[in-house]
Order: structure tokens, then sequence, then C-alpha cells
């Protein structure tokens, strides 16, 4: 029967099943479908903390949602338009996130006795009510692939895998997409095995067929693309676009990289970008522990490369003791944190902002150095970027912070050109002069000089350094000069920072909303809603949180009340508060997945009506 066709501005999806369902396959091809068609898109993957969870149960469900529009997204969406759940469990997990009137669709063999069971239902939710209030698509997804691979030759574990297939094939008749670049996709993955490349395209299309031919469902829409800036696109993720970031830093310092790491998630994947680039002079170390990474990474910067490394808060404590070496060798570097759900192993999978305090304090002894934070997986390549630009500029070891969400996210990236990228200009020593290894200029920057330098030789060591000389200090007054030195250099920095803005909304008024990191879409979302709704409400969001830009105390003091949402329960308030004397409030949700935009408007809401009575 012919369907009828429906115009939508945005869509939320969350697609959801066990993690061997390729639920993060079938999402990030579904949004880079979007995203080459022209949507503008923003994704959220959510693993389970187990690796191998057992399947079937609600602690193994795996999920991936994603927005896509032809109006500007800057959330994955706060509730979905549609739940694709391939068994109980992802169905239970996720029921709660799709609106009243959306549309689920279900795969029926995964509601077997076995899956409710595990799932802890008592009655099976297809048949009990628990739909009445939703769009229903019941599919019995395992038998249509299985028809589809019946003369394959595959056994059936490997058709199984197929499924999700069926599924994209099914979404992507659903709204109106080509399948040309998954079946590029499948092509390239399965290069080796003609076997899967027949069967998983066979399914695709077997799943485009059936939405085509059956009468599950009678209207089909249409996102049209969104009116991006001109320029080249490509979707990219938190920690590719970090990679790539540090990469050009590299080339524009006229620096090698040289990356020394541990594995840890939400980090590693850094690790795995930067590897495929040795032709850009890239070296990645994959050491035996967090410890030695850190100290591989001192090493290459006093060789005269730009040591970076990489890690989640427990490997940041473990490299604690290292990173404040750096601090008094005065050496570029950039500390990466990826933060998680803590505190020690915590939830590995799941997203914090809580190591805040930890990259501005978490150090013994007086150790300032810059923190900088991401706001979005685009944001990453241009804020470490800059981070790189700070450290050889300033002679500094610098934190930038990106967190689970940012790191496995994924949005459309104008990546620039390399004549539009900043130059990044190393402190060189005058030869004409003796060589003084703490001789500072006049932002208080010693000079980079590296070994086999003529008349250049110095010392390094974890034990105090004497003004000018670098010689081993005992001295008191030299020890308190010295902490003076380098903290009043990093407070120099806020001097070439840029101004701080009031991102959207009113540039004063009644409240301020004061974001930093990956809250920046939500709270982006509700101001601008909130502010079109006449409510005097203005947004900051921080990407330099220290030092802090030099005019953020003035924007702070434009406004009547000022609350900070964070993951976390009060750490940049506290900072806020101390630095500012600020009678700041805070906003805090630390359940390992992020606010909404909903929670955040709603807060607002509150707020005015307080300033209303």
């Amino acid at each position: 029967m012919a369907k009828i066709v429906e115009e939508k501005k945005e869509v939320t999806i969350v697609f959801a099943g066990d993690s061997g369902d390729g639920i993060q396959l079938t999402g990030t091809q579904f949004t880079n479908t979007n995203a080459l068609f022209g949507n503008d898109v923003s994704t959220f993957p959510n693993f389970p903390a187990e690796i191998r969870a057992p399947q079937g149960t609600l602690a193994g469900v795996s999920g991936f949602q994603l927005q896509f529009g032809s109006v500007e997204v800057a959330t994955p969406g706060d509730v979905c338009d549609v739940l694709v759940a391939m068994n109980a469990a992802a169905f239970k997990v996720n029921l709660s996130r799709l609106k009243k009137s959306g549309t689920v669709i279900v795969n029926t063999d995964g509601f077997n006795a076995r899956n409710l069971k595990l799932a802890e239902y008592e009655s099976n939710p297809l048949e009990d009510g628990t739909l009445n209030d939703y769009r229903t698509i019941a599919i019995d997804v395992s038998k249509m692939t299985r028809m589809a691979l019946v003369d394959s030759g595959l056994g059936k574990k490997e058709v199984d895998r197929s499924r999700n297939m069926f599924v994209l094939g099914f979404l992507y008749y659903m709204y109106n997409r080509d399948l040309a670049a998954t079946e590029k996709f499948i092509r390239e993955k399965f290069k080796k095995s003609p076997e899967l490349i027949d069967a998983n395209l066979r399914v695709l299309k077997a799943g485009y067929n059936f939405a085509d031919t059956s009468e599950t469902f009678t209207s089909r829409y249409n996102v049209r693309a969104a009116q991006l800036d001109k320029g080249e696109y490509r979707n990219i993720m938190g920690n590719q676009a970090t990679a790539l970031g540090l990469i050009a830093a590299s080339k524009m310092a006229k620096r090698d990289l040289f990356y020394g790491s541990y594995p840890i998630t939400p980090a590693s994947d850094i690790l795995h970008e930067l590897a495929k680039h040795k032709n850009f002079g890239v070296k990645t170390f994959q050491a035996e522990d967090e410890i030695a990474a850190i100290c591989t990474v001192i090493g290459a910067s006093f060789g005269g490369q730009m040591g970076v490394t990489a890690s989640s808060g427990p490997g940041i404590a473990l490299k604690g003791e290292a990173i404040g070496l750096g601090v008094m060798l005065e050496l570029p570097m950039v500390i990466i944190n990826v933060q998680r759900g803590g505190p020690s192993t915590g939830l590995p999978t799941k997203t914090e902002q809580s190591d805040l305090l930890q990259a501005v304090y978490g150090r013994n002894g007086e150790a300032p150095m810059p923190v900088i934070s991401a706001s979005s997986p685009s944001d990453c390549f241009d804020t470490i970027f800059e981070a790189c630009k700070i450290a050889i500029e300033h002679m500094t070891p610098v934190f930038f912070l990106s967190d689970g969400y940012i790191a496995n996210g994924s949005e459309p990236w104008k990546f620039p050109k390399a004549k539009d990228l900043p130059a990044i200009k190393s402190i060189e020593w005058d030869q004409k002069e003796e060589y003084q290894p703490y001789l500072r200029n006049l932002d208080l920057v010693r000079s980079w000089v590296t070994p086999g330098t003529k008349g250049g030789e110095h010392r390094i060591g974890g034990l105090e350094k004497a003004d000018i000389t670098g010689d081993v200090s005992y001295d008191p007054d030299n020890h308190e000069r010295m902490v003076g030195l380098r903290r009043e250099k990093i407070e120099r920095i806020a001097e070439h920072l840029p101004l701080q803005k009031v991102e959207n909304g009113a540039q004063e008024g009644e409240l301020l909303m004061l974001s930093w990191g990956s809250t920046y879409g939500v709270v982006k979302t509700a101001v601008k809603e909130a502010h079109a709704m006449g409510m005097q409400v203005g947004h900051v969001h921080l990407r330099h949180i220290y030092p802090f830009p030099r005019n953020l105390k003035e924007i702070l003091g434009d406004f009547k009340k000022v609350i900070i949402p964070e993951m976390n329960q009060g750490q940049l308030l506290k900072l806020i508060r101390s630095e500012f004397l600020v009678d700041a409030k805070g906003l805090n949700k630390v359940k390992g997945i992020p606010f909404t935009a909903a929670e955040i408007l709603e807060t607002i809401k509150k707020e005015v009506e307080k300033n209303e009575v």
C-alpha cells in the first residue's frame, strides 16, 4: 500500500539490545548516513559497564541514542520518538525514554519466556497493556533474518549476527534514506569474507523491502538537510577529534608528537586513532602502566617533542607525582582526562564531570597548571589544539578535560583548512647570551632547549630548582620565590585568553546559567527556550577553568543569580564561590548519565518563578 510521507524537523531514536546485537554499529551507520545526507546530528552511545554481561540481562543492555534534524541539533535528545528494542531487557531499560504516542519497534523473538525472566518481567509487556500509549511495530527480526539467509550456508550463530542489518534497512526505508553508504561500509569491513558481505547486504535489503511491502506502518518520514555553514564536513567522535587536534598542533608547532599512554576506558580510542597516523611523525607508545606512560612523556618533552598522555580519573591519580615533576621542570606537556564515573574504578562506561578539582588541585605541593575543557565532540579539536598551544608557548603542563559523553558522542564537524590554524611558537634561547634554564621572558616563561644543543646543557630532576640557574636548591627563600613564579606564570596566561562571552539568551538580568564541559548542549537548548518564553536568563560556557577568563567576574556581576549545572556534587561551584565570592547555586547530577534539556529548563522556570514572587 502507498505510504504517506510526513515532514519532521527533528527525530530522536534509541537503539537498544545486547552487546552482541551490534547496537553501536547500527547506530553509527544510521548516524553516518544522516550526516552524509546533510542532517545535523548528535549521538550518545551508552555501553554496559561489564565487558561480557550475561545476554538478556538488564546489566547487559547496550544503547545508542541519536537526534538528527533539519534544524540545529545540540543534544542527542531528551525523550525519543522511536525506540528499537531487540529484547525484553532493552525494552525495560529504555521504555521510560520513549515519549507518549512514540513508536516502539520490537524484535518479538527477544520476548520469549527466558528473556522475560532475565528482564524480571512477570508478564509479557507486549500483551499486558504496557504499550497502550505507544505505537507498536512488532517484528520477528530473528525469523525474518533467517528466512533471508536460508540458503546462505552460514551457521545459525553467524546468521543471527546479521539481525541488526534488518532493523537498519527497515529504518532506512522508514526515514527515506539511501542504503549506499552502509553497502560501501559492509563491502570494506568484510572484504576478506565474501560470504559475510553477501549475507549482510541481503539482510539489509530484506529489512528495507519488508518495510516497503508490509502494512506494519502507513507513514514514512522525511527530515530535510540542515542549513549548515558552507564547508566540508565529516561526522566525528570526540576522541577522534582530540587525536586530529593533537596532530594539527604538532604540525603547526613543527614538533613531532609523542603519545605515551596506558589503555583505559573511555580514553583508549585516542591511542587507537593516533596509531593510524605515523605518516605525520606521530609516535605512540603503550606503556606497562600509567606511571611509566607519564614518565615517557616527560622524557619526550625534555627531548624536544610534543609530549601527550591520556587517561581517566584512576589513571590520572597514578600520574600525579610525575605531573608535578612536569610542573617543576616547566616542560610543555598535555595531560588528557576523559572523565568517567568514580571513585576508584567506579562506572567505567558511564560519564561524570567529577575530576575537575583533581585537575586543578590534585598534586602534592603547590603545582598550578592550566585547565581547559571541551564542550562537544567537534570542539575537542579546537580545545586540544589550544591546550598544546598554551603548553608550548607558556612552557607548562596543561590539563585537557573531556568525558565519556563527549568522547563517544559524535556530531558533524566542519574541519578547518591548515592555513587557518594559528601558529604555535616555542620560546627559543637567544644563543648570544649564556644559557640559564630558568631565565624568563616578560610572561615568566623559560626557553625550551633540547639535549644536544651546544651550550644548552642543564640538569633535570625532582628536587627544587634554583631561580635562573636551575641548580638544586634547599634555600627556603628560593623555594618560596619559585613557587610564586610558577603560580604567577600560570595566572598571566589569562592575559592571552579571549574574553568570556555570554553564549545566548540575555546579556544581563535575573539568572545566569554557568556551564562547563559536556553540559553545553543541554544548557544552550534550555536557555534558548527559556529566553524565547520571555525569561531574562543568559548562558555562559567556560572553556578556560584555570585561569578563569579575566572578565568573568564582571559578567557574573551582571546577573542577580548564578546556577551551575554539573555532573558532580558542585566542583566548579566551589571554585566560583571561592574565587569571586559569588553566592552561586549548584544543580547537580551524579547518575552516570547526562542532564536533559528538560531538567535544566525546569530549574530555570522554578528560579524565575521565585524571583517573580
